[in-house]
């Protein structure tokens, strides 16, 4: 059974992917924190993605890692940025690169091209990057990174630019309509993270999104590359909520 390392295991997309994936692999999980709710197949270790050698130590015996850790709010402040995100990627590569590891799943964002969507232009993972942020900057800066890694040392690195990843309900109670866009489902999650763990590509990137009708970034290569297949659509849950509430009324 392979061996996989996760990053920022603690986060809310960790959460997600533990319980699928912990059958599949032997989950290392690493946090600033413990975690206490370790199951079978799951092994938590305290690393700090700033500390190189933490994370060489961390990375030993793996075959992959899902890279989570990072500040995540647009609001980020650029010293955060380049310690944690920019920083803590750059340790996580060098530190797989020197372990032996396979490949990597670097958990980018879709901030890495948000001007795009601030002008309302329908955008591919090949368009070039216009980051809406310092820390759209910080995770652009994470993609090249990586392939540098992979052009130079072989590194296989897979570049997910995440929506937004939230329950169901998040839909429902949501204050504006971006979800409807944005969404990624949980269940997506699991599986577009699993099937970049089993493709063969070398590097490529791709958007994080469910099935959205919505939809203002492409999956196309997503979908061919990995073979990633949604399953939900932000705007079926909404307009099954709209429904429900007009049966009530």
């Amino acid at each position: 059974m392979e061996r996989i390392l996760m990053t920022g295991a603690a986060g809310d997309i960790g959460q997600v992917l533990r319980p699928d994936l912990r059958s599949q692999y032997q989950l290392r999980l690493s946090d600033t924190q413990p975690i206490d709710s370790c199951q079978d197949g799951e092994q938590s270790i305290i690393a700090d993605v700033r500390d190189l050698a933490a994370m060489e130590a961390a990375a030993a015996g793996m075959d992959a890692v899902i890279h989570l850790a990072g500040f995540r709010e647009t609001s980020a402040q650029w010293e955060d940025c380049y310690a944690v995100n920019m920083g803590g990627t750059y340790n996580v590569l060098e530190a797989a690169r020197r372990q032996g590891v396979r490949r990597v799943v670097f958990a980018s964002s879709n901030h890495v091209t948000g001007c795009y969507e601030r002008e309302g232009v329908y955008t591919r993972p090949d368009m070039p990057v216009r980051p809406d942020s310092l820390y759209g900057v910080s995770k652009a800066f994470g993609e090249n990174l990586a392939r540098f890694y992979a052009d130079e040392f072989g590194l296989s690195v897979i570049c997910l630019r995440i929506g937004s990843m939230r329950p169901e309900r998040a839909i429902l109670e949501r204050t504006d309509d971006r979800i409807l866009s944005a969404w990624l489902s949980p269940r997506d999650t699991v599986q577009l993270v699993s099937r970049s763990l089993q493709t063969q590509v070398v590097f490529g990137i791709y958007y994080g999104i469910s099935g959205n009708t919505r939809a203002c970034w492409d999956l196309n290569n997503a979908r061919t590359d990995l073979g990633y297949q949604p399953q939900d659509d932000a705007e079926i849950i909404a307009r099954g909520a709209g429904s429900d509430k007009n049966r009530q009324n």
